[in-house]
């Protein structure tokens, strides 16, 4: 059961049941940030990859992927961030409040799977860059079919689940700074690997036009052909899918629980960050690598894992990225499983709910259809809580306009809402049966779902009681909000402000984290750009790969060790 703020004095009420107090909201600067650091990430290898086995076309790629992280970005600006902000609250608490604890079980059980199964795919990832290194054989089936690779996957995750249990601050901190070097390390990749590309379709190192890439693309890259050599995906399953990869986060609504801190609700705009430079730019990058990394060794992208790509494209930097982003991405979901399941196992610590869904997504990180079949894992996941994302909409946006009262059942004080989980389970049965039938492509069906749920929530909640008037149980809710925001602001003069580091030591370290950043950039371009030759397409990528190297060790220990500093100056 949850907290309820009504009967309980406010200072024993956990912060997270309260809405976002006012001195805690965030500028752009932060969630442009986030965004960027959640969305450049370990996924993009595997999904920039997928694109090109599945045959996608190079101006498809081009305008579809744009298209559809448009569509994406539109979808946390108009839906979610204008819910977040109004509210105060994140999707859980939310849910709670309009639906009851069994709903909010329910949901939460669909957390520990979808997160689990996202944690398992990036521990995959991460032990194929491992594996790389004791010259293990590339994995390629579903099932493990190397003993020792089995053996990698469980050291690996056992690593996850311990820095999820017991060490998840330090992991978030340190996968702040990730994201420039993530997105550097992405573009870096696709050029060290272009020139032989282009040697390889244009019997030239050097693109000299618009054209000769388009001609790259399509010959060797996005061939519009699948790995069985028929006629792959089209515009529409691109734009499709780059709009439901996130599907769950947006209209699903899970990121409440981040643009509830932002100070206005066109930040939800500032999701475009991680879209366009993870979403567009480093799909397309993956996908080159991919391609590039197929022709230096004489096969197909199908038969390549990351840990192969990037060995290819970046050398011993290779290793470092996919470990780190696997890790840091697995670690992320898996303490968010871990928090769904501690809301549903109440008596038991976050840390032992943890550990047990953390052997779990070990167990399934074993196999490697995880991180082969992440396309239809995001979509269908998303199909599974687009629902609730339905009903949070209806409840909160629809019901006013049509003369519905929101928070009818909390009123009623009803703790099973049988609107709301009769609404889900016949949109799952609505999305699963037209994916059955096949009418249409299943990278859209979260959009006809979406809809019906709004439809069958409204009618079931207007049958059960949204229709009535409750005006004594509105004031009670108006008195409340009234002293949570007293309680919050007294909260606010006893806290010290932010104190921002500004020290000559501080400014120093940023720089050169940026000067490594640069350096790493510029013989990218040098590998890109000024290889006329294959013998000098050799050296400039021999001496990229040094330097990629050791601008990486560079830039995390002088971006790290800023960062440390910062954060004395709070504690």
């Amino acid at each position: 059961m949850s907290i309820n703020p009504n009967t309980q004095p406010l200072h024993e009420v956990n912060e997270e049941q309260l809405p976002v107090a006012k001195h805690k909201l965030h500028g752009w600067k932060h969630f442009a940030g986030l965004y960027a650091g959640e969305h450049v990430a370990a996924t993009e290898f595997v999904i920039g990859a997928t694109f090109v086995a599945l045959g996608a076309s190079t101006i498809d790629i081009i305008i579809g992927l744009f298209i559809g992280n448009i569509l994406a970005m539109c979808s946390w600006w108009l839906l979610t961030a204008p819910i977040a902000v109004e509210t105060r609250l994140s999707l859980y608490n939310y849910l709670n409040k309009i639906a009851g604890d069994s709903m909010t079980k329910l949901y939460n059980w669909a957390n520990v799977v979808i997160f689990a199964v996202i944690s398992a795919a990036m521990i995959t990832v991460s032990s194929t860059a491992v594996r790389f290194l004791f010259d293990i054989p590339a994995q390629l089936q579903w099932y493990p079919t190397n003993m020792w690779f089995v053996g990698i996957v469980l050291a690996v995750g056992s690593i996850v689940v311990l820095v999820a249990m017991f060490g998840f601050s330090t992991v978030a901190d340190f996968s702040k700074i990730c994201a420039p070097w993530l997105f550097v390390i992405f573009i870096s990749g696709s050029f060290a690997l272009f020139p032989a590309l282009s040697e390889h379709v244009l019997g030239s190192t050097q693109v000299s036009s618009w054209s000769d890439f388009i001609k790259i693309g399509d010959m060797s890259v996005w061939t519009g052909l699948n790995s069985q050599g028929e006629d792959g995906i089209g515009l529409l399953e691109v734009i499709g899918f780059a709009w439901a990869a996130n599907s769950i986060t947006h209209f699903g609504l899970i990121d409440m629980a981040i643009f509830r801190f932002a100070k206005k609700k066109r930040y939800g705009l500032l999701s475009g960050v991680g879209m366009f430079f993870g979403h567009y730019l480093a799909w397309i990058s993956a996908g080159i690598m991919g391609a590039g990394a197929a022709v230096l060794l004489s096969t197909t992208i199908s038969h390549l894992d990351p840990g192969d790509v990037a060995y290819q494209a970046l050398g011993i930097t290779g290793f470092v990225i996919i470990i780190i982003a696997g890790w840091t991405t697995a670690n992320a979901n898996l303490y968010r499983a871990g928090l769904a399941a501690q809301s549903i196992f109440t008596k038991h610590s976050r840390e032992k709910t943890t550990c047990i869904v953390g052997l779990v997504t070990v167990v399934i990180a074993c196999f490697p259809f995880v991180f082969t079949q992440m396309l239809p894992l995001l979509t269908y996941a998303g199909l599974l809580v687009v629902p609730v994302g339905g009903i949070v909409f209806a409840e909160h946006v629809l019901f006013p306009k049509i003369g519905l009262t929101r928070y009818w059942a909390r009123y009623q004080k009803i703790s099973k809402s049988v609107p709301a989980i009769a609404s889900w389970g016949l949109a799952l049965a609505f999305g699963f049966g037209l994916n059955a039938l096949d009418v249409m492509s299943f990278y859209y069906l979260f959009i006809p779902t979406w809809i019906f749920t709004i439809v069958v929530y409204t009618l079931l909640a207007k049958k059960y009681g949204a229709d009535r008037q409750y005006p004594e149980q509105v004031k009670e809710d108006e008195a409340l909000q009234a002293k949570i925001e007293i309680h919050q602001a007294k909260q606010a003069n006893s806290e010290a402000p932010f104190v921002v580091d500004n020290s000559k030591f501080s400014k120093l370290l940023n720089g050169l984290s940026v000067i490594s950043l640069a350096v790493i950039s510029y013989y990218a371009c040098l590998v890109m750009f000024f290889s006329p030759t294959l013998e000098a397409y050799t050296q400039n990528k021999a001496l990229f790969e040094t330097f990629c190297i050791s601008g990486t060790i560079v830039y995390f220990v002088t971006a790290y060790w800023s960062l440390k500093r910062q954060k004395a100056l709070n504690n």
